[in-house]
């Protein structure tokens, strides 16, 4: 029970932070460049923005999507505090979190496709319609 009460906190503060910080200044780590660098290096599919605006969790969850993960994973385990806990993430970028729109992945997984975002300026509309509600 204690992980999916972390994980309810972990969303709640992140659709806080995109909504009321411009997407673009938001430093997730102290080694995002890092981990952007070899998100975009082994996952070249997500330099296409449309990948990334738009998750899709079958290939995430998939046998080919799992394999890459995990090499790719197994980079962070002594550099990214809890790389591998139960984090969720928005599968669409122009989405708050809701029932339909939210994928449990790994932390590490959240955080390098929320750097790639941000830096594409995907979290921008959601950043903004918040903005303008207020």
């Amino acid at each position: 029970m204690q992980w999916s009460v972390k994980t309810v906190e972990h969303m709640e503060a992140y659709e806080n932070l995109i909504t009321t910080t411009d997407p673009k200044t938001i430093k997730l780590t102290s080694i995002d460049d890092e981990i952007h660098a070899h998100l975009l290096d082994k996952f070249p599919e997500f330099k296409d923005h449309a990948n990334l605006r738009v998750v899709d969790e079958n290939w995430l969850k998939s046998k080919e999507g799992k394999e890459r993960w995990r090499e790719w994973l197994a980079n962070y385990e002594q550099s990214l505090p809890d790389y591998n806990f139960g984090t969720m993430l928005r599968a669409r970028s122009d989405e708050l979190y809701s029932e339909h729109n939210a994928i449990l992945v790994l932390r590490a997984q959240f955080v390098a496709i929320e750097i790639a975002r941000n830096r594409a300026g995907l979290n921008e509309k959601v950043y903004h319609e918040a903005q303008n509600a207020k």
